[in-house]
């Protein structure tokens, strides 16, 4: 099963967009085996800690795979990845090497992500408005 890395913004706009967030439930189901995944470090970015605001974004990860991490061996290849780019946050680079190798990225920032993208192994980067 390869995974689709979600970044922060694409979390917080499918768990806001119950027509969105079925689609990413139908993923497992399909023909192309798509796991959705989201870093735990992506949760930094998408939850405030107000329980009115966080519920639909908690509701939403239930529907994804929160990994933990990163651990040392992904945040080194992450490092990499970055340094490489010479752009990009590290939340990113750890986002685009989790979904290495021919995994892909669903993101709002397409042009911070492909650029780390270009100098991984097989990843596929994703714009969604």
């Amino acid at each position: 099963m390869k995974n689709l890395v979600l970044d922060s913004g694409v979390v917080t706009t499918l768990a806001r967009n119950r027509t969105h967030s079925r689609v990413i439930r139908g993923l497992k189901g399909s023909e192309f085996a798509w796991s959705a995944a989201v870093p735990s470090l992506v949760l930094v970015e998408c939850l405030s800690g107000q329980p009115h605001t966080d519920a639909v974004v908690n509701l939403f990860l239930k529907n994804c795979e929160v990994l933990d991490g990163p651990h040392q061996r992904l945040a080194r290849r992450a490092s990499v990845i970055r340094a490489r780019a010479g752009r990009g946050s590290a939340v990113d680079a750890v986002i685009v090497a989790m979904a290495e190798p021919g995994g892909a990225v669903l993101t709002h920032d397409v042009k911070d992500l492909t650029a780390l993208a270009a100098h991984a192994q097989d990843v596929s980067v994703f714009g969604m408005n």
